[in-house]
């Protein structure tokens, strides 16, 4: 596998998202908003390539038997850092994402990659392999996020978009359901949906 190939396969054609199914928690639980699932998404490529990197230096020192606590332990470190740092540097987003960012740590894309890529890979493949995958992962949630948020608060990143009309207090008519948990499925199927369509046009050509 090409390192080209290594970094683009986690957009489109192992999405953790929309492919694998993975990381679901997060993503049905943040993206009430394309802000939030840009930190979130964000936040957790920064732990998987910083574990993956971790994880392929020191592979070979682990013992097979305690492997996977080991692998959590380095995961738990890096996610750590992140919590701090968004508590410090940006606490309304620390705030919105709340208890998802500890629960990075049981995120299945970050120890799936460990397990299944960093600890039987250089520590150059495993770098491309977790900004891959990251960035596939920022990708999907940021998409998920800005459907909910344009549906469901007619705007983007916070800015109204204007174009929804407006009942007699002012407030545009949304669809509000987008920015609640059944909002959430009906998005995600769609994008789901899509996403094996762009796939299957791809693997056509």
């Amino acid at each position: 596998m090409s390192n080209l190939t290594n970094f683009t396969k986690g957009f489109i054609k192992e999405n953790p998202v929309f492919i694998m199914l993975l990381g679901l928690c997060p993503t049905l639980g943040v993206t009430t908003s394309a802000m939030n699932g840009f930190g979130m998404g964000l936040a957790t490529a920064f732990v998987l390539i910083m574990s993956n990197l971790v994880i392929s230096l020191i592979k070979n020192l682990i013992p097979a038997k305690v492997r996977i606590p080991a692998f959590i332990v380095v995961i738990a470190s890096f996610v750590t850092i992140v919590q701090l740092v968004l508590e410090g540097f940006v606490p309304a987003l620390y705030e919105s994402l709340g208890l998802f960012i500890p629960l990075i740590v049981v995120n299945c894309v970050v120890l799936g990659r460990a397990e299944a890529f960093a600890s039987k890979n250089t520590v150059f493949s495993s770098i491309i392999d977790g900004t891959g995958m990251g960035l596939g992962f920022t990708f999907a949630l940021t998409l998920l996020g800005s459907v909910r948020e344009i549906l469901g608060s007619g705007s983007i990143f916070g800015l109204n978009l204007g174009f929804y009309p407006l009942d007699a207090d002012g407030n545009p008519v949304v669809m509000l359901v987008f920015v609640l948990a059944p909002g959430a499925f009906i998005a995600l199927a769609y994008l789901v949906a899509l996403n094996a369509m762009l796939k299957q046009r791809m693997s056509k050509k």
